[in-house]
């Protein structure tokens, strides 16, 4: 496929009247922009030969030139569709796909769907492809800057000694919780001689090339899970590895003694502390994970919904024990069953009633002096009423998902109350500007987003990156032809919340915002796996 080219003045000219005079609403990036016709920015003028000095002749746009004259000019409807001179933070136009495409395949931007839309996400990617190759870091695509992405020798993405910005930011915060970085005031958004110092610490450790840059394999690396830390990690012994088992085995996260050894069931448990703390989950005692424990705001143990494991497993046959689980139930799910069941011998037994599997209701089960389940009384139908109706009732929930603002499908199918609940917060936030790194309410990227939804809907989980969410290690794995309402969506870069009907909720780089949008196409394509939150 031809590529298209960035308009050059004097040549030819695209009068892009979507972008001059740019509304209020597409600066807010509201739903009409996806309504906005191709037809006016579709008209293609261009200048005749004319004997002696041509006519100098600008693209109409933001911060453009005025159009000295038209005469002379002609309308070629046989042209190519071509965009203005300069793309910037407004356009619409189809050639944005073209350059957004390139700056996923290059590394500058978050993998998605590219759309047509040029929003600040893209002008962020733009400029850290302008620092990358020595240029004016401005977010604007000119005819340069448009050369040198759509070149074959285009760099990809590197960070490296002199470089400045947020994605700087991020890589210090994970060295130094990896333990390569010592002190929190390195975090600056300063690559510099002790950031390029710890990068190759870390490439060393982890056996790549040592050169201090952060290329797409040490960039791969960081969130990984064969990651290899600079800190205390599995493997070690010492004192203060006993000091941190005596704390987790007090949060209920660990049983027997403390004995300084770093083996994997103390790894087990400082991840599971992670995830109910609302950290990256890696099995490390980063300097993050070592706060929280040391203080007072640290969380106790407790299973909860969502999780999948043979502890689940083990706690769902003590509820059946007791009859408030049938014994075929315990799958090692924590799903809406084994919920409502941790409620029913919460409530039962005089504990607090949250849902959660904690280390009192964990005690009281294993004890043997819990209280069974009381008999309920038999309850026979009233007359008039039929499996029909009954059946009836499971459309009601189907049209509870619908006054949530997505539709159930033609399939029929319904949806938990929780699920229902998730989909409604997500939707709430559609048109939601996009952030790189930001976790809501205002603003979100796609893994902010998912965090903060699942979060509003009172499944506490820990803030993972969308790599993070291909193996999180507690949620049930689903493939595509599987997916429900509610469930987490995974593709290569990027992580949703599928919404039913064949459609998905996300926070959309290239679209700038959150947004409702078809399963179907790029999402199917992309697809990687997904993780079932609710029964």
């Amino acid at each position: 496929m031809r590529r298209k080219k960035l308009l050059r003045g004097g040549i030819s000219l695209l009068l892009a009247s979507t972008i001059v005079g740019l509304s209020a609403c597409e600066k807010k990036m509201g739903t009409e922009r996806s309504e906005a016709k191709a037809s006016a920015s579709d008209i293609v003028v261009t200048t005749e030969e004319a004997e002696g000095d041509s006519v100098a002749v600008a693209a109409l746009g933001i911060n453009a030139n005025v159009l000295p004259s038209i005469e002379g000019v002609t309308i070629d409807g046989q042209a190519e569709d071509l965009a203005p001179v300069n793309l910037t933070v407004g356009v619409i136009n189809s050639v944005v796909k073209d350059l957004q495409q390139r700056l996923m395949q290059l590394g500058y931007m978050e993998d998605d769907e590219p759309t047509t839309y040029y929003g600040d996400a893209t002008s962020k990617a733009v400029q850290y492809f302008q620092r990358q190759t020595g240029r004016k870091m401005d977010g604007i695509t000119g005819v340069d800057t448009w050369d040198a992405l759509m070149a074959e020798n285009a760099p990809h993405y590197a960070a490296k000694l002199g470089f400045q910005g947020d994605d700087i930011t991020k890589i210090q915060y994970r060295l130094y919780n990896l333990g390569y970085l010592t002190e929190s005031g390195q975090i600056n958004g300063n690559f510099d001689a002790t950031t390029e110092t710890a990068v190759k610490k870390l490439q060393e450790v982890n056996h790549l090339t040592i050169d201090g840059t952060v290329g797409a394999s040490t960039y791969d690396l960081l969130y990984s899970d064969d990651v290899k830390a600079n800190i205390i990690a599995l493997g070690e012994q010492s004192d203060i590895v006993k000091k941190y088992q005596s704390r987790l085995i007090a949060l209920g996260y660990l049983s027997g003694e403390a004995d300084g050894n770093f083996g994997l069931t103390t790894q087990n448990a400082i991840r599971a502390f992670q995830s109910r703390n609302d950290q990256v989950v890696d099995g490390f005692l980063g300097p993050d994970t070592r706060n929280i424990l040391d203080s007072d705001a640290a969380k106790p143990f407790g299973m909860r919904l969502g999780e999948q494991s043979n502890d689940v497993q083990n706690m769902q046959k003590l509820l059946a024990k007791y009859g408030y689980l049938s014994a075929d139930k315990a799958s090692g799910y924590f799903g809406e069953m084994t919920k409502d069941a941790v409620l029913s011998f919460q409530r039962t037994n005089g504990l607090s009633a949250d849902g959660m599997a904690g280390a009192m209701t964990m005690q009281l089960l294993q004890s043997g002096n819990a209280k069974s389940k009381p008999k309920a009384a038999a309850v026979k139908p009233k007359k008039g009423k039929s499996a029909g109706n009954a059946a009836r009732g499971g459309g009601a929930a189907a049209g509870g998902a619908g006054q949530a603002g997505i539709s159930s499908g033609s399939g029929g199918a319904t949806v938990s109350g929780s699920a229902s609940a998730l989909i409604s917060i997500a939707s709430s936030k559609i048109g939601s500007p996009y952030v790189w790194g930001s976790k809501g309410p205002g603003s979100f990227d796609c893994s902010g987003f998912v965090y903060w939804c699942l979060n509003q809907a009172g499944v506490g989980t820990s803030y993972m990156t969308s790599s993070g969410w291909r193996n999180p290690g507690r949620f049930k794995k689903v493939g595509a032809s599987e997916l429900q309402a509610g469930d987490i969506v995974v593709v290569s870069g990027h992580v949703g919340i599928y919404a039913g009907g064949g459609s998905v909720i996300d926070a959309s780089s290239s679209n700038g915002r959150v947004v409702h949008r078809s399963f179907s196409g790029w999402w199917s394509k992309n697809f990687i796996t997904a993780w079932r939150i609710f029964s």
